[in-house]
């Protein structure tokens, strides 16, 4: 209990801050209709309106759950109004750019740590591959993966892939270069090869490294598949639920598909974060 209690705190001071400001966001359409109607609010009248409208400033926390519940719990899986499908098509992206943007990572990770040509000249382009603004690069890539014919699942992944293979470079290349002097040194007397100091050496040292950079790589794979979604204009996924709502003004509709979202990643870096742990203990390793 004396964990959960600052936890709880902060999550109650968040409650009251976002009720406060949907108060206050919302109060503003309150008064222009009453104005309107010729009608005086007491304070419990603005307040009970704030609370309910259908299309509010900020959405209050209860009219979020409530939607979460209903196009989660309350709709068929295969309903275009479910979040669990729309959900489970950026999964899908988010997984596959993920793989592409971890596999590309670990193996740029290798090439840079044992050649020094490639330490000098990649890094560097991987570095300000991070500068461009992902919201400029994405409808680039769609459209030019649509003129070749290229569409669907594939240029989201990309774009996933795009975002998540840097933590995984930078995380991979500090994991590999993590084994001392001594112990290379020590590898050297056992005669070992530099595939041998590679496999049992190099590669084990680097695990903790890789799986923290894993974490951050499938919380930034998420975002790269919801933002692939946005230019496209797409019917279908997190990104868009939310650009559907942001047409219509269903804001109650955008801040579900966020929490949404919010949840997914939590899920996801659980998970990886399960697979550090299992890992990291059939290894020896302490955490």
């Amino acid at each position: 209990m004396s964990r959960a209690l600052p936890v709880l705190t902060v999550v109650a001071a968040i409650l009251a801050l976002w009720y406060a400001a949907a108060v206050w966001m919302n109060a503003t359409w309150t008064r222009d209709q009453a104005e309107r109607a010729g009608v005086e609010l007491s304070v419990s009248d603005i307040l009970t309106d704030t609370m309910a409208q259908e299309r509010p400033v900020l959405p209050a926390p209860h009219q979020v759950v409530t939607e979460l519940w209903n196009t989660t719990a309350r709709k068929k899986v295969t309903s275009k109004r479910s979040l669990v499908f729309h959900g489970w098509i950026t999964l899908s992206a988010t997984l596959l750019g993920f793989a592409i943007g971890t596999g590309a990572g670990i193996l740029l990770a290798i090439g840079i740590v044992h050649n020094r040509a490639m330490d000098m000249s990649v890094m560097p382009w991987a570095i300000a591959s991070q500068t461009i603004p992902i919201l400029a690069i994405a409808p680039m890539i769609i459209v030019v993966l649509n003129s070749l014919g290229i569409q669907g699942l594939v240029p989201k992944a990309i774009i996933s892939a795009y975002l998540s293979f840097f933590p995984v470079v930078v995380g991979m290349v500090k994991g590999l270069r993590s084994p001392d002097a001594m112990q290379l040194d020590l590898m050297r007397t056992y005669n070992a090869s530099g595939r041998e100091s590679f496999w049992k050496l190099r590669l084990p040292s680097s695990m903790p490294y890789l799986f923290t950079s894993l974490k951050i790589g499938i919380a930034a794979s998420l975002v790269g598949a919801i933002v692939g979604e946005l230019p496209t204009g797409a019917i279908r996924g997190l990104g868009a639920r939310m650009l559907t709502g942001s047409y219509y003004g269903q804001t109650i509709q955008i801040w579900s598909a966020l929490f949404a979202a919010a949840i997914l990643a939590a899920c996801l870096v659980g998970i990886v974060g399960v697979l550090q742990r299992v890992t990291l203990k059939r290894m020896g390793m302490d955490q």
